[in-house]
Protein backbone atom coordinates (compact mmCIF):
# COMPACT_ATOMS: atom_id res chain seq x y z
CA UNK A 1 0.00 0.00 0.00
CA UNK A 2 1.34 3.43 -0.96
CA UNK A 3 0.53 5.97 1.73
CA UNK A 4 0.68 9.76 1.57
CA UNK A 5 1.55 11.37 4.89
CA UNK A 6 2.50 14.71 6.40
CA UNK A 7 5.02 15.43 9.14
CA UNK A 8 4.01 18.04 11.75
CA UNK A 9 5.70 19.30 14.88
CA UNK A 10 4.65 21.43 17.84
CA UNK A 11 7.58 22.61 19.99
CA UNK A 12 9.56 19.56 18.92
CA UNK A 13 6.80 17.04 19.64
CA UNK A 14 6.53 15.46 16.18
CA UNK A 15 3.83 13.47 14.44
CA UNK A 16 3.01 11.56 11.30
CA UNK A 17 -0.36 12.93 10.13
CA UNK A 18 -2.63 11.18 7.63
CA UNK A 19 -5.71 12.44 5.80
CA UNK A 20 -8.36 9.77 6.34
CA UNK A 21 -11.40 11.88 5.55
CA UNK A 22 -12.50 9.29 2.98
CA UNK A 23 -12.10 6.45 5.51
CA UNK A 24 -9.85 4.46 3.20
CA UNK A 25 -6.83 4.18 5.51
CA UNK A 26 -6.68 1.31 8.00
CA UNK A 27 -3.33 0.74 9.72
CA UNK A 28 -2.19 -2.22 11.78
CA UNK A 29 -0.39 -1.92 15.10
CA UNK A 30 2.84 -2.93 13.34
CA UNK A 31 2.42 -0.39 10.54
CA UNK A 32 1.91 2.47 13.00
CA UNK A 33 4.99 1.43 14.99
CA UNK A 34 6.99 1.20 11.74
CA UNK A 35 5.94 4.67 10.59
CA UNK A 36 6.95 6.15 13.96
CA UNK A 37 10.29 4.31 14.06
CA UNK A 38 13.10 6.88 13.73
CA UNK A 39 15.55 4.44 12.16
CA UNK A 40 13.38 2.28 9.90
CA UNK A 41 10.33 4.45 9.21
CA UNK A 42 9.43 8.14 9.05
CA UNK A 43 10.10 8.83 12.73
CA UNK A 44 7.68 10.48 15.17
CA UNK A 45 6.42 10.63 18.74
CA UNK A 46 2.99 9.58 17.52
CA UNK A 47 0.66 9.21 14.55
CA UNK A 48 -2.71 10.84 13.89
CA UNK A 49 -5.59 10.26 11.51
CA UNK A 50 -7.83 13.14 10.45
CA UNK A 51 -11.27 11.59 10.07
CA UNK A 52 -14.88 12.64 9.56
CA UNK A 53 -17.28 12.45 12.46
CA UNK A 54 -20.91 13.54 12.36
CA UNK A 55 -21.61 16.58 14.52
CA UNK A 56 -17.98 17.72 14.52
CA UNK A 57 -15.56 19.34 12.10
CA UNK A 58 -13.41 16.21 12.36
CA UNK A 59 -12.27 13.36 14.58
CA UNK A 60 -8.75 13.02 15.97
CA UNK A 61 -7.49 9.43 16.18
CA UNK A 62 -4.15 9.27 17.98
CA UNK A 63 -1.63 6.43 18.18
CA UNK A 64 1.42 6.28 20.41
CA UNK A 65 4.78 5.57 18.81
CA UNK A 66 4.58 1.96 20.04
CA UNK A 67 1.61 1.38 17.72
CA UNK A 68 -1.10 1.38 20.38
CA UNK A 69 -4.09 3.71 20.42
CA UNK A 70 -3.26 6.58 22.76
CA UNK A 71 -5.07 8.93 25.08
CA UNK A 72 -5.33 12.67 24.35
CA UNK A 73 -2.20 14.38 23.06
CA UNK A 74 -2.24 18.16 23.46
CA UNK A 75 0.52 19.03 21.01
CA UNK A 76 -0.92 16.46 18.62
CA UNK A 77 -4.30 18.13 18.88
CA UNK A 78 -2.76 21.49 18.03
CA UNK A 79 -0.97 19.97 15.04
CA UNK A 80 -4.12 18.28 13.78
CA UNK A 81 -6.04 21.56 13.99
CA UNK A 82 -3.32 23.17 11.86
CA UNK A 83 -3.54 20.24 9.42
CA UNK A 84 -7.33 20.54 9.25
CA UNK A 85 -6.92 24.20 8.38
CA UNK A 86 -4.34 23.30 5.70
CA UNK A 87 -6.76 20.74 4.23
CA UNK A 88 -9.59 23.28 4.13
CA UNK A 89 -11.70 21.42 6.70
CA UNK A 90 -11.80 24.50 8.97
CA UNK A 91 -10.98 28.18 8.65
CA UNK A 92 -9.87 29.59 12.02
CA UNK A 93 -12.15 27.74 14.46
CA UNK A 94 -12.51 24.02 15.12
CA UNK A 95 -14.84 21.76 17.07
CA UNK A 96 -13.57 18.18 17.06
CA UNK A 97 -13.81 14.93 18.97
CA UNK A 98 -10.84 13.08 20.49
CA UNK A 99 -10.41 10.13 22.84
CA UNK A 100 -11.19 12.27 25.90
CA UNK A 101 -14.22 14.04 24.43
CA UNK A 102 -15.00 17.22 22.45
CA UNK A 103 -12.47 20.04 22.02
CA UNK A 104 -12.65 23.57 20.65
CA UNK A 105 -9.70 25.37 19.10
CA UNK A 106 -8.83 28.57 17.28
CA UNK A 107 -5.88 29.55 15.10
CA UNK A 108 -4.69 33.08 15.82
CA UNK A 109 -1.53 34.76 14.50
CA UNK A 110 0.18 31.45 13.85
CA UNK A 111 -0.64 29.97 17.26
CA UNK A 112 -3.16 27.23 17.96
CA UNK A 113 -5.29 27.77 21.08
CA UNK A 114 -6.58 24.32 22.07
CA UNK A 115 -9.19 23.94 24.79
CA UNK A 116 -8.29 21.03 27.03
CA UNK A 117 -10.64 19.00 29.21
CA UNK A 118 -11.72 20.39 32.59
CA UNK A 119 -9.73 18.99 35.48
CA UNK A 120 -11.75 18.00 38.54
CA UNK A 121 -8.90 18.05 41.03
CA UNK A 122 -5.30 17.22 41.84
CA UNK A 123 -4.19 14.22 43.89
CA UNK A 124 -1.34 14.97 46.28
CA UNK A 125 1.36 12.31 46.59
CA UNK A 126 4.31 12.15 48.99
CA UNK A 127 6.62 14.46 47.02
CA UNK A 128 4.63 15.08 43.85
CA UNK A 129 1.06 15.29 42.52
CA UNK A 130 -1.06 13.47 39.96
CA UNK A 131 -3.91 14.47 37.67
CA UNK A 132 -5.57 13.67 34.35
CA UNK A 133 -5.53 16.41 31.71
CA UNK A 134 -6.74 14.10 28.96
CA UNK A 135 -3.82 11.78 29.76
CA UNK A 136 -2.48 10.81 33.20
CA UNK A 137 0.37 12.93 34.55
CA UNK A 138 2.73 12.72 37.50
CA UNK A 139 4.24 16.14 38.33
CA UNK A 140 7.32 16.65 40.50
CA UNK A 141 9.12 19.93 41.23
CA UNK A 142 12.91 19.73 41.13
CA UNK A 143 15.99 21.96 41.08
CA UNK A 144 18.63 22.02 38.33
CA UNK A 145 16.32 20.28 35.86
CA UNK A 146 18.76 20.66 32.97
CA UNK A 147 21.10 18.14 34.64
CA UNK A 148 18.39 15.64 35.71
CA UNK A 149 18.42 12.08 34.31
CA UNK A 150 14.84 12.33 33.02
CA UNK A 151 14.91 9.01 31.19
CA UNK A 152 15.91 6.80 34.11
CA UNK A 153 14.06 8.69 36.84
CA UNK A 154 10.95 9.03 34.69
CA UNK A 155 11.02 5.38 33.67
CA UNK A 156 11.35 4.27 37.31
CA UNK A 157 8.20 6.20 38.24
CA UNK A 158 6.26 5.12 35.12
CA UNK A 159 6.94 1.44 35.94
CA UNK A 160 6.55 1.76 39.72
CA UNK A 161 3.97 -0.40 41.51
CA UNK A 162 1.46 2.47 41.53
CA UNK A 163 1.57 3.13 37.79
CA UNK A 164 3.01 0.13 35.94
CA UNK A 165 -0.30 -1.46 34.90
CA UNK A 166 -1.86 1.57 33.19
CA UNK A 167 1.26 3.70 32.92
CA UNK A 168 1.65 7.42 33.48
CA UNK A 169 3.53 10.28 31.92
CA UNK A 170 6.14 11.76 34.26
CA UNK A 171 6.88 15.49 34.36
CA UNK A 172 9.76 17.19 36.13
CA UNK A 173 9.32 20.93 36.71
CA UNK A 174 11.70 23.71 37.66
CA UNK A 175 10.09 26.96 38.71
CA UNK A 176 11.59 30.07 37.12
CA UNK A 177 11.00 33.79 37.56
CA UNK A 178 8.28 35.76 35.76
CA UNK A 179 5.51 33.16 36.05
CA UNK A 180 7.56 30.68 33.98
CA UNK A 181 8.16 26.94 34.30
CA UNK A 182 10.82 24.75 32.71
CA UNK A 183 9.37 21.28 32.05
CA UNK A 184 10.83 17.97 30.85
CA UNK A 185 8.62 14.90 30.33
CA UNK A 186 9.03 11.13 30.08
CA UNK A 187 6.11 9.91 27.95
CA UNK A 188 4.46 6.51 28.17
CA UNK A 189 3.91 4.96 24.76
CA UNK A 190 7.06 6.66 23.51
CA UNK A 191 8.91 5.25 26.55
CA UNK A 192 11.44 8.06 26.41
CA UNK A 193 11.78 11.77 27.00
CA UNK A 194 10.15 13.93 24.33
CA UNK A 195 10.96 17.53 23.44
CA UNK A 196 7.50 18.63 24.59
CA UNK A 197 4.26 17.19 25.97
CA UNK A 198 1.11 19.30 25.73
CA UNK A 199 -1.03 17.51 28.30
CA UNK A 200 2.08 17.39 30.50
CA UNK A 201 2.80 21.11 30.51
CA UNK A 202 -0.91 21.67 31.12
CA UNK A 203 -0.69 19.52 34.26
CA UNK A 204 2.44 21.36 35.39
CA UNK A 205 0.80 24.76 34.96
CA UNK A 206 -2.28 23.73 36.95
CA UNK A 207 -0.10 22.27 39.70
CA UNK A 208 1.96 25.48 39.84
CA UNK A 209 -1.18 27.57 40.28
CA UNK A 210 -1.39 26.20 43.80
CA UNK A 211 1.98 27.83 44.47
CA UNK A 212 1.07 31.28 43.23
CA UNK A 213 1.51 30.98 39.47
CA UNK A 214 -1.22 32.83 37.57
CA UNK A 215 -2.88 32.34 34.18
CA UNK A 216 -1.37 32.32 31.63
CA UNK A 217 1.64 30.33 32.78
CA UNK A 218 4.61 30.45 30.41
CA UNK A 219 6.29 27.12 29.76
CA UNK A 220 9.79 26.41 28.48
CA UNK A 221 10.38 22.94 27.01
CA UNK A 222 13.31 21.49 25.11
CA UNK A 223 11.52 22.20 21.84
CA UNK A 224 10.38 25.79 22.45
CA UNK A 225 7.76 27.76 24.37
CA UNK A 226 4.09 27.22 25.22
CA UNK A 227 1.45 28.92 27.34
CA UNK A 228 -1.34 27.47 29.46
CA UNK A 229 -4.33 29.59 30.46
CA UNK A 230 -7.06 28.48 32.86
CA UNK A 231 -9.73 29.43 35.37
CA UNK A 232 -9.85 27.94 38.84
CA UNK A 233 -13.15 26.24 39.67
CA UNK A 234 -13.19 25.23 43.33
CA UNK A 235 -10.61 22.45 43.64
CA UNK A 236 -10.59 22.00 39.88
CA UNK A 237 -9.98 23.96 36.69
CA UNK A 238 -12.05 24.96 33.66
CA UNK A 239 -11.51 26.86 30.40
CA UNK A 240 -8.04 25.36 30.18
CA UNK A 241 -6.18 26.26 26.97
CA UNK A 242 -2.87 25.01 25.60
CA UNK A 243 -1.36 27.67 23.33
CA UNK A 244 1.55 27.37 20.96
CA UNK A 245 2.84 26.88 17.41
CA UNK A 246 2.11 23.92 15.12
CA UNK A 247 4.08 23.59 11.90
CA UNK A 248 4.07 21.38 8.83
CA UNK A 249 7.57 20.03 8.24
CA UNK A 250 7.16 18.05 5.02
CA UNK A 251 4.89 15.83 2.92
CA UNK A 252 5.91 12.38 1.77
CA UNK A 253 4.91 9.01 0.40
CA UNK A 254 5.88 5.59 1.71
CA UNK A 255 5.12 2.01 0.74
CA UNK A 256 3.72 -0.15 3.55
CA UNK A 257 3.77 -3.91 3.57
Amino acid sequence: MQLTFYKYQGTGNDFVVIDNLNGAVSLTHEQVAFLCDRRKGVGADGLMLLQKQEGYDFEMVYYNADGNLGSMCGNGGRCLVAFAQFMGVIETEAYFIASDGPHRATVEHGLVHLQMKDVDGIEDLEDACFMNTGSPHYVKTVDNLQELDVFNQGRAIRYSDRFKSEGTNVNFVEQKADNTLFVRTYERGVEDETFSCGTGVTACALAASREGFTSPVHIQVLGGELQVSFEQDGQGFKNVFLIGPAEQVFKGEIVLN
